[in-house]
C-alpha cells in the first residue's frame, strides 16, 4: 500500500487539470486513469472549441498535452481502474485498483458519465466519423448535411433544435409514437421546418461508405417489422447518460440519477473528498467546463489539506508516488 496526498479517480479534462494543480502545489498525486486515458474527449477526432487552439486540435492530442503538463510537475499515472473505495472512516481514504492500493489524504472524483449507447453494429466503429453524442461539440462539422437524431426526450429535442443551426435537415428517430419531451420543446420541434420525425422505429445498424464515414442507418419499425435504409451523413444519439458513480456505493450522496452532489467548493458529503466534471454535471458536458471544475476541486483540496497540514500522516518517501512532495 502506498501513502499519497491526493488520489484523482478519472483522467478526463477534469482529472488531468486537477492533477496539474495538485502536483504543481507539491502534493504527491496519483491519477488513476480508468480504462481510457482522457475519457470521452480522447475519442473525439476534431476539437475546435477548447481555448488556446485557434486551428483546432484532436481529442487524443489535447489529452496527451494535458497528461504531459501534469506529469511535468510530478503527477503519477496509474493505468488501471478503481475497484473499491473506503470513504466511511475519514481521511486518509483507502482507494483500491485492480493491482494497487493507496491511502490518500484527499480524493478528487472525476470519473465522469457515459452516454448510453444503442449497442448496434457500426456505432462504436464510426464514433467520431459521423456518430456523435454531443451536438455542441460536433454540430459545426455537419454544416449543410442531412443528419438523424435518436431519442425522444428533452435532450434529444434540445440538441435536435440546436443542430438545425448547422444541418440542412434533422430527422428525429423515436421508438414510440409520441415524445417524452416537455410540451414547450415539442412545440418548438414540430414548428421547425428543418425537423421531421420517424416514429415507432429503432436503429439496427450504422452504415458507412468506402471512406469509413457514416452514410446511413438501417431502421426497423417496431409495429410493422419493416426494415428500411435511411441515408444520412450523421447520427446523433441522445438517449441519456449514466454517471459512473456505482463504485462508490452509498458512500457519496447522489441525486436520483446517480450524479454526485457537491457544495460550492466542489466538496461532497465526505470531508476531504471532492468531485469535478460530469460525475456531478448533467447540464454542460464540455471539456472546458470539466477542466474548470477540475481546477476548482483541486484548489479546494489544496486549501483543505493546507488547513490540516499538522495532522497529516507522513509519506513513505521511498515510494514512487511520493516523488515531488
Amino acid at each position: 500500500m502506498q501513502k499519497v496526498r491526493v488520489v484523482i479517480i478519472g483522467s478526463g479534462p477534469a482529472g488531468l487539470t486537477a492533477g496539474l494543480y495538485t502536483a504543481r502545489a507539491q502534493l504527491s498525486t496519483v491519477i488513476v486513469t480508468g480504462k481510457l486515458l482522457g475519457g470521452q474527449i480522447s475519442t473525439t477526432h476534431e476539437v475546435e472549441n477548447f481555448p488556446g487552439f485557434p486551428d483546432g486540435t484532436t481529442g487524443p492530442d489535447l489529452v496527451e498535452k494535458m497528461r504531459q503538463q501534469a506529469e511535468k510537475f510530478g503527477a503519477q499515472f496509474l493505468y488501471e481502474s478503481v475497484t473499491a473505495v473506503d470513504f466511511e472512516h475519514g481521511s486518509p481514504f483507502r482507494v483500491t485498483t485492480e493491482n494497487e492500493e493507496y491511502l490518500a489524504d484527499a480524493v478528487i472524483v472525476t470519473i465522469g458519465a457515459n452516454p448510453r449507447k444503442l449497442n448496434v453494429p457500426g456505432e462504436a466503429e464510426y464514433t467520431g466519423r459521423g456518430v456523435s453524442y454531443c451536438a455542441t461539440c460536433d454540430g459545426y462539422f455537419f454544416r449543410g448535411k442531412e443528419i438523424v437524431v435518436v431519442g425522444g426526450g428533452d435532450s434529444a429535442l434540445q440538441e435536435g433544435i440546436f443542430l438545425t443551426k448547422f444541418a440542412s435537415h434533422v430527422n428525429i428517430i423515436h421508438r414510440r409514437d409520441s415524445l417524452r419531451a416537455s410540451t414547450a420543446l415539442q412545440t418548438r420541434a414540430f414548428d421547425n421546418p428543418k425537423i421531421s420525425f420517424t416514429w415507432d422505429s429503432v436503429v439496427e445498424e450504422v452504415l458507412a461508405n468506402e471512406h469509413g464515414v457514416v452514410s446511413g442507418v438501417r431502421l426497423r419499425n417496431l409495429k410493422t417489422g419493416e426494415k428500411t435504409l435511411h441515408p444520412t451523413e450523421g447520427v446523433f444519439i441522445f438517449i441519456g447518460y449514466d454517471p459512473n458513480s456505482a463504485v462508490f456505493g452509498s458512500q457519496l450522496d447522489t441525486d436520483a440519477s446517480g450524479y454526485v452532489l457537491i457544495n460550492d467548493r466542489h466538496g461532497t458529503n465526505v470531508e476531504g473528498v471532492f468531485a469535478a466534471g460530469e460525475i456531478h454535471d448533467s447540464v454542460f458536458r464540455q471539456a472546458i467546463t470539466a477542466a474548470g471544475d477540475g481546477c476548482k476541486a483541486a484548489l479546494s483540496a489544496i486549501n483543505w489539506l493546507g488547513a490540516r497540514e499538522d495532522r497529516l500522516q507522513p509519506l513513505d518517501e521511498t515510494t514512487p508516488a511520493a516523488a515531488g512532495v
